[in-house]
This record gives C-alpha cells, sequence and structure tokens, in this order.
C-alpha cells in the first residue's frame, strides 16, 4: 500500500471475516480488504445487470458508514500518520454495540441504519470529523461546488466549509449505503431491493462497533480499498 494515496477515509467496517462484515461484501459484491469480486444475492424478480447497475456506487467505496468522508491528505501527512492519528483517538472510546439495524427506504438510496440514538456512536463520529481534520487538505473550489450541487441549507454549507463534509454534527446519519440514489427507478424494484434487503441481513444479530477503518482510494476513481483497523478499548 502506497504511503500517500489519492484520497483517505474513516470508517466503521465490521471485521470482514464476521457475519456482518461478509454479508456486507456479499450483499456489495466485493470484499474491499480483499479486493475481490463477488457474486451477487440472487433477488427474485430482478436481473442480475440491474441490480449490479444499482449497486455499483458502493460497491466501490466499499462495505462502511462513513464517519469522516473521504478526504485528501494535507502536505507531511501520510498512511503511517493517519493510523497514529486514529489510534490516539480509539483509545480513548470503548466499544459498544450498535441498535438494531434495519432497512430504511424512505431517503433516496437503500441504506441500513440503526433504530434509535446511540449516543457512543455521536461522540465518536464527532471524534472523527473535528480531531482528525487536520489530517485534511482543505476542499479545493471545484470540490465545493460539486458538493453544493446536494442544495445544502446555510448550516449544511458552513459544516462544509468547516469540516469539508455537509453532513456531520447535528447532521449525521449513520447508515451502510446498499444502493446508489434510486431517483427515477420503478418504485417495484425499490420494494423488491429492499425486501431482499431485509431478507439477507434480517437473521445476524447485534452488529458490534469495535474499531476505526482506514479505507484508501489509490489512485482517483480508483476502487477503496481497506488499508487497516484501529481497535477501540474492549
Amino acid at each position: 500500500m502506497q504511503a500517500v494515496p489519492y484520497r483517505c477515509a474513516i470508517y466503521f467496517a465490521p471485521d470482514p471475516s464476521s457475519p456482518w462484515g461478509q454479508a456486507g461484501s456479499q450483499w456489495l459484491g466485493r470484499c474491499a480488504a480483499t479486493q475481490q469480486r463477488l457474486p451477487l444475492p440472487s433477488i427474485q424478480g430482478l436481473a442480475h445487470d440491474v441490480q449490479t447497475a444499482l449497486t455499483d456506487d458502493p460497491r466501490r467505496y466499499g462495505w462502511h458508514a462513513t464517519l469522516k468522508a473521504p478526504f485528501v491528505l494535507a502536505p507531511g501527512q501520510n498512511i503511517h500518520t493517519v493510523l497514529a492519528a486514529m489510534q490516539r483517538l480509539a483509545s480513548e472510546f470503548s466499544a459498544f454495540e450498535l441498535p438494531t439495524l434495519e432497512v430504511d427506504r424512505g431517503g433516496h438510496f437503500l441504506a441500513l441504519r440503526p433504530q434509535g440514538e446511540c449516543a457512543p456512536l455521536l461522540a465518536v463520529a464527532a471524534a472523527c470529523v473535528t480531531r482528525l481534520h487536520p489530517l485534511a487538505l482543505p476542499l479545493g473550489e471545484s470540490e465545493l461546488a460539486r458538493r453544493r450541487r446536494a442544495l445544502l441549507t446555510p448550516e449544511q454549507d458552513a459544516l462544509l466549509c468547516q469540516w469539508g463534509y455537509p453532513w456531520v454534527l447535528d447532521h449525521f446519519h449513520f447508515h451502510f449505503s446498499l444502493t446508489n440514489t434510486l431517483e427515477g427507478v420503478d418504485p417495484s424494484v425499490r420494494v423488491t431491493l429492499a425486501e431482499a434487503a431485509n431478507a439477507h441481513f434480517a437473521s445476524l444479530g447485534p452488529c458490534r462497533f469495535d474499531r476505526l477503518a482506514l479505507f484508501v482510494e489509490p489512485e482517483k476513481g480508483a476502487d477503496f480499498q481497506l488499508a487497516d483497523f484501529v481497535s477501540l478499548q474492549p
């Protein structure tokens, strides 16, 4: 793994060998730890090429929930300094169980979201955003303009300018992405995907938040790879 990739990201990602790690990678058809493509789960009533196309965005980013969105490293930073900063942060937090994760079909895309508030999760996410921010190069005008296409509120725009991402702190919503945007997709396809996702993840039991994951984008536009984990306190 190169010392200075194009971008880094701080995610929560379950152990790839755990039930949650395996189920997520199988749903997306790719393991970010091994870089192996996996066969997508068969979904009755949905053509394979449609299923492939509707999951290609999260497949590229790998099975994860975002804590600090992808960023270009500031001058003088590299994977080793990022991991050291992550380790210092992780040592201050204890592992915990996430609230029950369920498929949310109410937004523009399908996602697994926790049902109910989780104070430890919000604390870890806020610390990742604020305390790891010195590692990141400030966004350029072109990237700011791209982000602003989402029609941000004034508060979200201020968060974007300060922290490099608008959906943080009071606007943070923890989730595992299951599909691309489904705007314009036939409602019956949305229902089929949601029901398949419910069946795929329903029997896994609790998901333990016990680590922070460093993902990297080696070159611009490349698939994100799991570079390393740092563990929270037991």
